[in-house]
């Protein structure tokens, strides 16, 4: 029995059955942007990463700087509790993450920070912190969230709760997801007026007053939704959204999990607005994808106001919260951040997907081609064939993980332009091969 058999008989592996028959590729190694894959049946591939590891992996695998930040801690100590102790590469980790959160002038910053164990878990944390405020603040009937179709914000019960209504899991859990108050999407980048983004910020406003005596607080994804879409929208909407918060007694939460540390071309996506929300999750690239690590910013009012409360202290405690050798590897992920070259990786992969992609607009089966910063998408009319669009891929030396009816990329930032053109090429010659069956071979003379 090799390794994948093993695997099909004892794991559990991300939205799939107990034993799907769905293809596996067992890891060899990793280094750099390079996986070297061993298929089911014993045929090594070598492939580039696409996904960065679902968008962690900024700095590449094996990336010298992490490795060494991760060998120092645990020379010292792997873990301890935080419940009553502390440590250096925790409060490293929050004093970078306060210096580098977004800001602007006249607006209170993120000035607290709270360590979590995942993405999912720091959204849960988000919303416990806006209804301890509301509750500290008089408003204990404020409970629910205002949030944005199309959304993705986590698999935990809050977070499900406040994703997309429709395409999210509510109809799978209809007695445990909170009845919250869904917003329409925000229009696309690509299409949308002035005129456009003030209707859909009026009709964002009319649902805040109409609900405003139940809500806590608004979340989003600003100017990029992950897994609900690979959507991007203006940044004028997270003005609408700043707005109608402050004008309805709302905080604003920032999911950044996804768009954090630079993906989206600015180092925070709110940062493409200039808006600094209530409370902002960041998670995913903070450790550079070595281990799992999140955070939880929010301002000194949001924080004071909680600790001054019935309660005297946000409810939520993991065990390994604030964990050493995370938190170390994190301090050596952002300081490769600040050393600034990330911007001209992410413009410079940005430019190769916007021309590395073209080709696809050629293919019948696909609706629409758009990118943002080191983010490429190509969607299809119709939903993507997921496994034979992944092997085709893998054949063409590219490891990419479709979804609905999207082929997307978010390659590492150390990707060359190389690297580029072979995830672009490989992307579009898979959806070729898999979704023009019926027509002439991609590139073929007709």
């Amino acid at each position: 029995m090799n390794l994948i058999q093993q695997d099909r008989a004892r794991l559990w592996h991300p939205y799939a059955a107990a034993s799907p028959d769905l293809p596996l590729w067992e890891v060899e190694a990793a280094d750099g942007v390079r996986l070297r894959l061993r298929d089911q049946d014993g045929i090594r591939h070598d492939v580039v990463d696409a996904m960065s590891s679902w968008w962690s992996v900024i700095h590449g695998y094996r990336n010298p700087v992490l490795d060494a930040a991760a060998k120092r801690q645990l020379e010292s100590f792997s873990h301890v509790m935080f419940g009553g102790l502390t440590h250096a590469p925790a409060v490293e980790l929050a004093e970078r993450l306060v210096d580098l959160a977004p800001s602007a002038p006249g607006r209170p910053g993120l000035e607290r920070v709270f360590l979590a164990d995942s993405g999912s878990v720091a959204v849960e944390v988000a919303l416990k912190l806006a209804v301890q405020f509301q509750t500290a603040s008089g408003h204990p009937q404020r409970q629910r969230f205002l949030s944005i179709r199309g959304g993705y914000h986590g698999d935990t019960f809050a977070a499900m709760g406040v994703c997309d209504p429709v395409d999210g899991m509510h109809s799978a859990f209809p007695g445990l997801l909170g009845g919250n108050v869904f917003a329409p999407r925000p229009p696309a980048a690509s299409s949308a007026t002035p005129e456009i983004v003030q209707a859909w910020a009026a009709e964002l406003g009319d649902i805040a007053a109409e609900h405003s005596g139940e809500l806590a607080a608004i979340i989003a994804e600003p100017v990029l939704q992950g897994a609900g879409g690979m959507h991007a929208y203006p940044a004028e909407c997270l003005t609408a959204m700043r707005e109608v918060a402050d004008a309805h007694g709302l905080l604003l939460i920032f999911d950044e999990i996804a768009t954090g540390f630079g993906r989206t071309g600015e180092l925070f996506a709110a940062d493409h607005g200039g808006v600094v929300p209530d409370i902002m999750c960041v998670g995913k690239a903070l450790t550079g994808g070595y281990l799992t690590l999140a955070a939880v910013l929010c301002t000194g009012d949001v924080a004071e106001t909680v600790s001054n409360g019935e309660a005297g202290a946000l409810l939520h405690g993991p065990t390994f919260m604030g964990n050493p050798l995370a938190c170390a590897v994190a301090n050596a992920s952002l300081g490769i951040i600040g050393d600034g070259g990330w911007r001209a990786d992410v413009a410079r992969i940005g430019a190769g997907l916007v021309s590395g992609l073209a080709p696809a607009l050629d293919l019948e089966a696909v609706r629409e081609v758009r990118t943002i910063g080191a983010v490429g998408v190509i969607e299809l009319h119709d939903a993507v064939d997921v496994t034979a669009v992944t092997t085709a891929a893998i054949r063409h030396g590219v490891w990419v993980r479709p979804f609905r009816n999207l082929v997307y990329t978010m390659p590492p930032y150390v990707s060359t332009a190389a690297d580029v053109e072979q995830i672009t090429a490989g992307m579009t010659a898979a959806v070729a091969e898999v979704h023009e069956r019926d027509r002439a071979p991609f590139g073929a003379a007709v």
